[in-house]
């Protein structure tokens, strides 16, 4: 925990690979602060068939799960770092977003916890 799970046109990887965007993920969300490194998962799921906005335009979505307890606030400011680092990879792609979820503390088990 947390998980970041990056959907997007398979395209992109001849820009950078999966390797590469990984590694700068893992590092902009581990200088946030806001999580253990060893806590930080990153995987991605390119695309080859999809539709955006009807057409095939290239894309990259973040999605974030990430266990409750941070404030809107810093959960702001993990969007952001991460929306930045994507464009700063990606500068010309205008699709980039990211949404955050929160786990529920309640209701998450995890092996470790047996």
């Amino acid at each position: 925990m947390p998980h970041f799970v990056v959907d997007c046109s398979q395209g992109l990887l001849q820009i950078h690979d999966e390797e590469s965007i990984i590694a700068r993920l893992h590092r902009v969300v581990s200088s946030t602060g806001l999580f253990e490194e060893s806590d930080i998962k990153v995987r991605i799921h390119p695309f080859g068939t999809y539709a955006v906005g009807g057409g095939r335009e290239d894309f990259i979505h973040t999605f974030a799960w990430i266990m409750q307890g941070r404030s809107v606030e810093q959960r702001a400011v993990l969007a952001k770092a991460i929306v930045s680092e994507l464009t700063g990879m990606f500068p010309l792609l205008p699709r980039i977003a990211v949404n955050i979820d929160e786990f529920e503390r309640a209701t998450y088990f995890n092996r470790t916890m047996l």
